[in-house]
């Protein structure tokens, strides 16, 4: 790869997804990296800069993660952010000391103070709100460095050496809380490292195309099409890859939402790929027959997927390479921190025996998943697909409580789309993260006209998430709800009450089973 490259160094923060999310909305090309990668290998990836996260150790403490002191030799700008700044203070001389009644931890929303004459802060407003988490404080800088900006308990909120063009702060510029937490990236960037913005879906999509058709050559590729955005936007860069030699196996197992089968079916019916569309839905559904374990009903769908996909495979005889939708996210989470080493992801769950294939192809391992949906824009993927929702693999199995049955689905099925369509219709559908409707297995009195009834409550769940690993409850407008209640009730039989689920991720999960 060309592009201009910045290397996030992880010492085990929360947020390090989040700093190479932030990178990468620049216009800049970023990888996550172990903090134990050797210092040459890092020299030898030419860098046009350095970003060390944060983390929740002290620095000082034996087992502390560090790097070498090397690190600080190879001439490129670097920015140490919480953990970060502290492990370039104490690698470079400097004392750090743990939080006392002269020098108080912070946590949370805090007013700072900055230099705007330090590159990082240049045109940004000298006083603004950022988001510390901190037990330690910088007790001494190191030899060359000033400070850049100060709160009310912290002196050191912000460090600079501007001669080696080595920046540090105490807060954490990545989070949406700390308000010019962006434009600090930004000028680090650009002002500092002297990148010009050349990471975009255009020549992305150009560059892995031409990858794609040297490597597959005259072979066959067989993907497993689940109607997501992940697989959804490989099989349209595939497509424009290597055409049909792509065969694209979407298993319908029957828990899609309403109408999802004939709109994944409709979007590729014009691309140039092989598509099989397999109707497993009785099948699926007699295998669930008297289950109501969440974790039964996700293992029976996962298995009985492959065995279907198996059977599909066989179809179509000898695959020399398959394609896996794995996203950036996957790659960090299988093995940074104290994995030696990034292992493959596997998503699809397990893979047939009786497939045959050279080599699994990801196309997408690169990317975080805003821009893979820029990517399926940028290829003129269908919107419904690129801004679909994210939808587990056993689909609304698990979003029915208890057993399930074909009634159950029906009534999940409409439920659902009315809120997916006032949630559209109020123009939140790319603002709330995730949402869908959950029916409980608990039944109440209701009216409805003269009528008693004693019928479903059905829960309305909805989230806003940066990492979907944590998690807040979406605050929809009242108004809102009332009209998804109100259409519900009148237009879905089997439901007489609406909830909706006020509860964060933790203490709950964003699902419900």
């Amino acid at each position: 790869m060309d592009n201009e490259l910045v290397l996030v160094i992880d010492f085990g923060g929360q947020y390090n997804q989040l700093i190479a999310r932030r990178v990468r909305e620049h216009n800049i090309y970023c990888e996550v990296i172990s903090y134990k990668t050797p210092v040459e290998e890092i020299k030898a990836r030419n860098p046009k800069g350095i970003i060390f996260t944060g983390g929740p150790n002290s620095v000082y403490l034996e087992d502390a993660p560090r790097m070498p002191k090397e690190i600080f030799e190879i001439g490129v700008p670097i920015l140490g952010i919480c953990y970060g700044i502290h492990f370039m203070v104490y690698g470079l001389g400097g004392i750090i000391g743990k939080a006392n009644e002269n020098a108080a931890a912070e946590f949370g929303r805090t007013d700072c103070e900055f230099d705007l004459s330090c590159p990082v802060f240049e045109g940004l407003k000298e006083k603004s709100v950022v988001w510390m988490s901190h037990n330690d404080y910088i007790e001494k800088l190191p030899e060359g460095f000033k400070a850049a900006g100060h709160s009310d308990k912290c002196p050191f909120a912000a460090i600079a050496d501007d001669e080696r063009k080595f920046y540090g702060v105490q807060f954490h510029p990545e989070v949406n809380h700390t308000e010019q937490g962006k434009e600090m990236l930004g000028n680090f960037l650009y002002k500092v490292c002297g990148c010009k913005g050349d990471w975009t879906m255009s020549n992305y999509a150009k560059a892995e195309i031409a990858r794609i058709r040297e490597k597959v050559g005259n072979g066959k590729v067989l993907l497993a099409l689940s109607g997501g955005v992940d697989s959804s936007v490989a099989c349209a860069l595939l497509s424009k890859a290597v055409g049909d030699q792509l065969t694209c196996v979407f298993v319908d197992h029957g828990f899609m939402r309403k109408n999802e089968g004939d709109e994944v079916e409709a979007a590729f019916r014009d691309w140039n790929v092989n598509f099989v569309r397999v109707d497993a839905s009785d099948r699926f559904i007699g295998k669930l027959e008297g289950v109501s374990d969440p974790e039964t009903k996700r293992k029976t769908i996962g298995e009985e997927f492959i065995r279907v996909f198996e059977e599909e495979a066989k179809k179509i005889g000898k695959v020399d390479y398959l394609v896996q939708g794995t996203i950036y996210p996957d790659v960090i989470e299988s093995g940074l921190g104290d994995a030696a080493v990034i292992k493959s992801h596997h998503n699809v769950g397990g893979l047939p025996d009786c497939v045959d294939f050279k080599e699994i192809i990801e196309p997408l391992r690169l990317l975080f998943k805003d821009e893979v949906r820029k990517l399926g824009t940028e290829l003129g993927l269908a919107d419904y697909l690129v801004w679909r929702q994210p939808f587990p693999g056993p689909g609304l199995a698990i979003r029915i409580m208890g057993e399930i049955t074909r009634e159950k689905l029906a009534i999940l099925q409409d439920a659902d789309l009315i809120f997916r369509e006032e949630i559209a219709a109020a123009g939140l559908d790319r603002s709330i993260n995730q949402y869908f409707a959950v029916l409980t297995n608990m039944r109440s009195v209701g009216v409805m006209g003269d009528d008693r009834t004693y019928d479903y409550a059905l829960a309305l769940r909805g989230v806003t998430t940066t990492d979907f690993m944590t998690a807040d409850f979406a605050r929809i407008p009242y108004e809102v709800l009332e009209k998804v209640s109100v259409r519900v009730v009148n237009e879905v039989r089997h439901i007489n009450r609406v909830v909706y689920d006020v509860t964060s991720k933790p203490p709950a999960t964003i699902e419900w089973e």
